[in-house]
């Protein structure tokens, strides 16, 4: 294709505050019977005033430190103009031109495409709008206002995204990040994480064109099928002669496109102005290290550590990436008086690989499961020291997962890895006198024919014979 594509975001979090983030409503309205979660505030009724939410001032502190943003000095609400019934006071009070946190980066890594530098252009704090339902075919819509007033951070970067790939990678980092500051549950599924897609496209060396708004998409994959879209369709239009208009789209999951929902609005239609009810805010250095002393570890540091630990670079990426696996994961490695045995990278293979694929046959989380941390560490353990096979912890992960400790079952089911050469040997001399034909193909040349005669001896012993000395022994046997 001959156009270049230039991509901004802008992600909105819901913030883990006990209340609404202007009164003392409680915010976990989750599965809740609609229009139960309200207050007078969050009504606009007459006199009722705001009154600002402390917690989520420092969770989006928090969160702009996590994007290496400034987060010093002022900061001020303003409200922002508009009528629709998800907005019950007819506006939104948000941040202007004195967000609290701006001027970031994100470095992200693409699978295959190596690191690049995402800016942050700002992220500030906001009240949340309700929801509104349209039943199939009923003339009239439905309004639940319990999401409104909710904590919102919205975070706006620069267009530094340039295609799906990127933008998804940039989506993930992030919420790992919120995640793992404890800043938002960054679920998209419920909600708690949505993006707006903002595309135009050009010729290389020309300026860049009108953009377009793709809203409110719920999900990573939507976000990346929106933006594969809208590059092709507006590629079209361009390439027809046709002009781009700067319209706020739809995306249609089940027909997998975009559509227009109005033409965008500008600065001037939302008539801005300082909200008069909240004073501004001084973030001062002291307040900044309170906050930055409370911060957990980073995603990106974590997976500086695992690379340090010896772990590959893309299950480091994997693991810094989830919350749930790099606590699991930092415990397992850690367990025990002989943590310093446990191979780093070997612990990573268990835990993406055998636990994974098992955890996703059941539906269930690392969170969720019986698997005790120092259980998995002990069996990759035992397999290097050489007490069992792959085989037989491969045999006992079920039971491991289930919460049982593996070198236990080693011994109650006598698995102990059998180093007994004589035993050994007497497993080799019946596999070859059942086996003539092989052992002549094996003496005649052809040395890959010895694979027939190691199965039955490894299933003679039960598995639990050494493979290597399996190997070892039937070669000086053979005559190899």
């Amino acid at each position: 294709m001959s156009y270049q594509a230039v991509i901004g975001l802008e992600v909105h979090l819901q913030l883990k505050t006990r209340t609404k983030i202007f009164s003392a409503c409680p915010q976990d309205y989750h599965g809740a019977e609609p229009n139960t979660f309200i207050d007078p505030f969050t009504l606009g009724l007459p006199g009722a005033l705001p009154t600002l939410n402390r917690e989520a001032v420092e969770l989006a502190m928090m969160f702009g430190l996590g994007l290496n943003c400034d987060v010093s000095g002022f900061t001020q609400f303003h409200r922002k103009n508009y009528f629709y019934p998800d907005a019950p006071k007819n506006f939104q009070l948000s941040q202007y031109d004195r967000p609290i946190a701006r001027d970031g980066y994100l470095d992200v890594t693409v699978e295959g495409g190596g690191v690049s530098r995402v800016r942050i252009k700002r992220a500030h704090l906001e009240d949340d709008a309700g929801k509104l339902t349209h039943p199939t075919y009923a003339p009239y819509s439905l309004l639940d206002l319990n999401r409104a007033g909710s904590s919102l951070l919205e975070m706006v970067t620069e267009a530094d995204i340039t295609g799906a790939a990127q933008a998804r990678a940039f989506l993930e980092s992030v919420q790992a990040i919120a995640q793992a500051l404890g800043v938002s549950d960054a679920t998209p599924e419920e909600g708690k994480m949505r993006c707006d897609v903002n595309l135009s496209l050009h010729k290389p060396g020309e300026p860049w064109g009108t953009k377009c708004e793709v809203k409110n998409l719920n999900s990573f994959r939507s976000v990346a099928r929106a933006i594969e879209f809208e590059t092709v369709r507006q590629a079209r239009i361009l390439d027809a002669g046709g002009r781009i208009t700067q319209d706020t789209l739809g995306w249609d999951e089940g027909g997998q496109k975009t559509f227009v929902m109005r033409t965008k609005e500008g600065e001037a239609d939302y008539r801005y102005f300082p909200e008069p009810d909240l004073p501004p805010l001084d973030i001062t250095p002291e307040w900044i290290a309170r906050v930055r002393a409370r911060m957990p570890e980073l995603p990106s540091h974590k997976r500086e550590r695992y690379l340090a630990a010896g772990v590959r670079d893309s299950d480091a990426q994997t693991l810094s990436l989830s919350v749930a696996l790099s606590r699991f994961y930092d415990e397992a490695l850690s367990a025990g008086a002989d943590a310093q045995k446990t191979d780093a990278q070997k612990l990573a293979n268990w835990l993406l690989g055998d636990v994974a694929g098992a955890l996703a046959a059941q539906e269930q989380g690392i969170a969720d499961s019986a698997l005790v941390p120092a259980h998995l560490a002990t069996l990759v353990r035992l397999i290097d020291d050489g007490t069992i096979s792959g085989r037989i912890a491969k045999d006992l992960l079920p039971d491991v997962m289930a919460g049982h400790d593996p070198a236990a079952l080693v011994q109650e089911r006598g698995l102990s890895a059998v180093t007994d050469t004589d035993a050994i040997d007497a497993a080799i001399d019946a596999a070859m006198a059942a086996d003539p034909a092989t052992v002549e193909k094996v003496r005649g040349g052809n040395a890959k024919a010895m694979n027939a005669l190691f199965g039955p001896v490894m299933k003679a012993t039960g598995g639990t014979a050494r493979p290597e000395i399996v190997r070892q022994r039937l070669t000086q046997k053979l005559g190899l």
